[in-house]
């Protein structure tokens, strides 16, 4: 980076501290700390909601996303507009009423202690986990721009996160997730002007996303369906699993997870909540829709400009040291070729681009061929042989203008700050409030209380920094890898917030007997997945936790002796 990003960088970051330290001002009690004093209005509440879904991972993995697998993954999101309007009919009133401070405390309430405590405890796992993952996002641009070991990164940007979560609160994460938000959506789009500007000259954005979709990469609606006319349950994204998987996953995420939930529970009101999660559910498909479209045009970008061989320049030059360096010369100079017959065949795009298309489709399928030989050179010199995180990244230091890098890089930074602050105040809350509270603590001491949550604020972070050094060896696509994530657990963690709001006659010791039973059959059928001995797409398992703990509670509650349930 030059001079003048740095200064970008710096100045950006330091003002968004210095304004979350002003609106971190209020109640030092739990209230305060976790809540903001429920007095927020609906557009914060909003964007603190769309703030807390928008992590580094969005918009380092989901370009990389389109880039590699084409738009389809938009189709994940397919089923949150249903979902927000059932939240705001079913689980809003009822939070907002009992005036809880985590939605688990609901259960309590309705069924019993346990049945709480385990759903909490799905819920810490899952969060927690994906926290992490969150936390190595950002990692990725450190060891990008200054060559810094992944693991050393990890350590800094989780440092920086602890200080900034611990010493804020939930008022500060909001106000703050507004600023962020709205700086991180301007840059990006400023950062999609530059990628069609600089298309060579008559070649324009209808051009660009002409060339994406000739390519395969405008696939926005697949049905699922093989050419045989069978319909593919592994598959990951397609119409119904985004319809249907993703509709559960929504109502899961956004009714039942806290680091959601905890952002409208901090609303003044019920008609201010449910007016900002109505919203987001109407803003998130288009928001994400556009998000994608940007690595369609970095594809289409890359046609007419040499693209790297390989993203992950870190690894390249492990490569270039390692035995692989003469295979790798050789892949790269087929690369080189391939780009030189690419150049012809784009030459004759405005006249004949019937044929043009032909050869570019030709020559697409040969560089892919080559980009997986070098990624198994990757993979045996012992480094991670998936580029997809690093490709929009890629692109942003080597062509965006001075003083624009740095912002891009800002609002990566931004996004992680902002959703991973959310996410470490909701794992305080419910481990303060479903368990602290419970079992370790019933006085009520409003300053010990709040000291305590910075401490277990402190305790997630450093626990989310070491789940980031592990994920640091995993290869896949981030976006992928959390949305995996939060499918094993979804599913259930819904199933029992259904029963308890639509099934008033299943009772305590129902209810939790089949959410444990359909966790282990969630994790089991997820395993057998990705060993092949199923086709099971991810997004399915939030569908089929859900109606196994439904069904299974029916059963349970059916043959149980009437004076074993609880009342």
């Amino acid at each position: 980076m030059k001079p003048l990003d740095w200064i970008v960088l710096i100045v950006t970051l330091a003002c968004i501290i210095l304004y979350g330290v002003y609106k971190s001002r209020t109640s030092r009690n739990l209230d305060g700390y976790f809540l903001s004093d429920r007095n927020l209005p609906w557009y914060l509440i909003l964007l603190s909601i769309m703030g807390t879904q928008a992590s580094a991972i969005t918009f380092l993995a989901a370009p990389g996303q389109a880039y590699t697998d084409g738009m389809r993954f938009v189709q994940y999101y397919f089923g949150l507009p249903v979902a927000a309007i059932i939240i705001c009919i079913s689980f809003v009133p009822v939070f907002s009423k009992l005036r809880v401070f985590t939605a688990y405390e609901y259960l309590e309430n309705r069924f019993d202690l346990k049945t709480r405590t385990f759903t909490s405890f799905l819920f810490l796992m899952q969060r927690g986990l994906s926290t992490g993952i969150s936390i190595y996002a950002p990692s990725i641009i450190l060891s990008v721009l200054l060559g810094w070991n992944i693991y050393l990164t990890n350590l800094f940007m989780g440092g920086l996160l602890i200080i900034y979560t611990v010493t804020g609160g939930a008022k500060a994460v909001a106000y703050t997730q507004t600023f962020q938000f709205l700086i991180i959506m301007g840059a990006m789009f400023t950062a999609a002007y530059f990628i069609v500007k600089d298309l060579p000259e008559g070649i324009g954005f209808s051009d660009a996303l002409q060339v994406g979709g000739k390519l395969g990469k405008m696939n926005i609606i697949t049905s699922g369906f093989t050419k045989n006319g069978r319909f593919d349950w592994g598959d990951r994204y397609n119409i119904f699993s985004g319809i249907i998987g993703g509709f559960f996953l929504a109502l899961s995420y956004f009714g039942t997870d806290q680091s959601q939930v905890g952002r409208y529970l901090t609303a003044k009101s019920l008609k201010e909540s449910r007016l900002g999660l109505l919203m987001n559910g109407l803003v998130k498909v288009p928001m994400q829709f556009l998000i994608l479209l940007i690595g369609v045009l970095v594809f289409a970008f890359y046609q007419f400009n040499k693209a790297p061989a390989f993203f992950n320049d870190f690894e390249i030059k492990r490569l270039e040291q390692s035995v692989y360096k003469d295979s790798l010369q050789q892949l790269q100079h087929r690369m080189d070729v391939l780009q030189q017959q690419k150049e012809q065949a784009l030459a004759l795009y405005p006249h004949e681009q019937q044929h043009a298309f032909e050869q570019l489709n030709r020559l697409q399928r040969e560089t892919a061929s080559v980009r997986t030989a070098i990624k198994g050179l990757v993979k045996q010199n012992g480094g991670t042989d998936n580029d997809t995180n690093y490709i929009f990244l890629r692109f942003v230091v080597d062509y965006l203008p001075a003083g624009l890098v740095g912002l891009i890089i800002a609002i990566i930074f931004l996004a992680s700050w902002g959703s991973i602050a959310a996410a470490l105040n909701s794992l305080a809350s419910c481990t303060m409030i479903d368990f602290h509270k419970q079992f370790i603590s019933k006085e009520n001491n409003e300053a010990k209380d709040y000291k305590t949550s910075q401490r277990y604020t402190l305790w997630w972070g450093l626990f989310c920094i070491a789940v980031a050094m592990f994920v640091t060896s995993w290869g896949s696509s981030l976006i992928e890898v959390v949305n995996i994530l939060g499918s094993l657990f979804y599913g259930t963690i819904l199933g029992i917030f259904l029963v308890a709001f639509y099934s008033k006659i299943i009772k305590g010791n129902a209810v939790f007997w089949s959410a444990l039973v359909a966790e282990l059959i969630v994790i089991l059928l997820f395993f057998l997945s990705e060993y092949g001995v199923i086709q099971l797409g991810f997004l399915w398992l939030n569908a089929i936790g859900a109606l196994l703990v439904w069904s299974i509670a029916y059963l349970l509650q059916w043959i149980q002796p009437a004076r074993a349930q609880n009342v």
